[in-house]
């Protein structure tokens, strides 16, 4: 399992991650650990990534995201809100992982990540404007059967 938030600006664009050890943005998270919750993960990636401890809102999204060689995952998005200059003045990058960030309007995202990461970034800011929760299957809202 993974966790992760989505923050965005007072412009609506999200706040993405340039990660040192990847070659596409990504949203402030991670692996779960043993016996921690989801949400508790999203709090502590968020304070280990990018050294600020906001509230961290209600679940967005679940995405159950297969993957060929590291088997299936369940990811969970959190509402990270809107950061406050406050916030954003005490950001501290944890530099062995975070090179840097930045805000990014919605439509630019099918461009700095990967197309699954893309769709789940979409769908649960969709879900976070319709102010609803979203069930993904790899990145896709799923139809009910």
């Amino acid at each position: 399992m993974a966790s992760g938030a989505l923050f965005f600006d007072d412009q609506d664009r999200v706040l993405l991650l340039e990660p040192t050890y990847k070659d596409y943005r990504e949203i402030p998270g991670g692996y779960v650990e043993t016996g921690e919750s989801p949400l508790q993960a999203c709090v502590r990636e968020v304070q280990e990534e990018l050294g600020i401890a906001p509230t961290i809102g209600r679940l967005l999204a679940v995405d159950w995201a297969p993957h060929p060689a590291e088997g299936d995952k369940v990811l969970y998005i959190f509402d990270g809100g809107t950061l406050t200059e406050e916030l954003e003045g005490q950001i501290r990058l944890q530099a062995t992982e975070v090179r840097a960030y930045g805000y990014h309007s919605l439509d630019a995202v099918d461009t700095l990540t990967i197309p699954r990461l893309a769709r789940r970034i979409r769908a649960a800011a969709t879900a976070r404007s319709e102010g609803r929760v979203t069930y993904l299957e790899h990145g896709q809202e799923a139809e009910a059967r």
